[in-house]
C-alpha cells in the first residue's frame, strides 16, 4: 500500500497551523533564556538554563497534548475517516506533524545554545554537555510520543510524558558522576571525550529506533487506533 501524500500534508499543514502561533511564544521564551545565559553570571545562568530546559519540555508536552489527547478528547478522528486516509497515512502524518512542531523550535534552540556557548564568555565546555542535555530531551519526546500514540489512556500518556521529563534530573546528576563529563564542563575549550560520544551516539539512536518501531506498528494496524 503506498502512502497519500496530498493527504499526509495536508493533515502535517493543519496540526502546523494550528500551533505555531504557541509555538513562537514558547520560541520568545527560549530566546529570553537564551540572553540570560549570554550574560555568563552564576545567577543568569542558572536562571537562564533552568528557564530553557522548561521552555523544551513545555514544547514537548505541547505539541503531543495537542496534537493528539485533546483530538482523541474533542472526537476529531471522525473528520480524519472522511477523507481517503488510510491508517498507515494517519500514523504517518501524526508522527510527521509532531516531530515537526517539536523539532523545529527545538533546533532553533540547540543552534542557539551552541551558538551563546561559542561566542559569550561562557566555557566552550558546555558546548557538548548542551548537546548531552538536548539529546535526552529528544530521546523523552520520542518516548512519550510512542507512548501517546499507542495507548487510548490519556492518564498513561501524560504519565508517560511527565514522568520521561522529569528523569532529566536523575539524568543530568549521573553526568555529573563521569569525570570525562563533568571535568571538560568548566574548560575553555571543546573536547570530545568516549563517554560523552557514547552517551549521545545511544540517545540519539535508541530515540530513532523508537520513532522507527511506533511507524511500523502503527502502520501495520488495520484501524486508527
Amino acid at each position: 500500500m503506498t502512502l497519500n501524500f496530498p493527504v499526509i500534508r495536508l493533515l502535517v499543514a493543519k496540526d502546523w497551523q494550528l500551533f505555531q502561533k504557541q509555538l513562537a511564544l514558547y520560541v520568545l521564551g527560549g530566546i529570553v533564556a537564551l540572553c540570560f545565559l549570554g550574560l555568563a553570571k552564576p545567577w543568569a545562568f542558572y536562571v537562564g538554563s533552568l528557564m530553557l530546559i522548561i521552555v523544551m519540555v513545555s514544547i514537548a508536552c505541547f505539541s503531543i497534548s495537542t496534537s493528539l489527547m485533546v483530538e482523541r478528547k474533542e472526537k476529531t478522528l471522525a473528520f480524519v475517516m472522511s477523507l481517503p486516509v488510510s491508517p498507515r497515512d494517519f500514523t504517518v502524518a501524526k508522527l510527521a506533524g509532531n516531530i515537526i512542531t517539536f523539532g523545529v523550535p527545538f533546533l532553533l534552540m540547540v543552534v542557539g545554545t551552541l551558538a551563546v556557548v561559542l561566542f559569550t564568555q561562557l566555557p566552550d565546555g558546555l558546548f557538548v554537555y548542551s548537546l548531552l542535555v538536548f539529546a535526552y530531551i529528544l530521546f523523552a519526546f520520542s518516548l512519550s510520543l510512542a507512548v501517546a500514540m499507542s495507548v487510548e489512556s490519556e492518564g498513561w500518556a501524560t504519565f508517560a510524558m511527565i514522568g520521561s521529563m522529569v528523569l532529566i534530573n536523575p539524568y543530568l546528576m549521573a553526568l555529573s558522576m563521569v569525570p570525562d563529563i563533568k571535568d571538560r564542563i568548566g574548560e575553555d575549550a571543546l573536547v570530545w571525550t568516549t563517554p560523552a560520544l557514547a552517551v549521545l551516539a545511544t540517545l540519539l539512536l535508541v530515540s530513532l529506533a523508537v520513532i522507527a518501531v511506533t511507524t511500523w506498528v502503527h502502520a501495520r494496524k488495520p484501524a486508527f487506533y
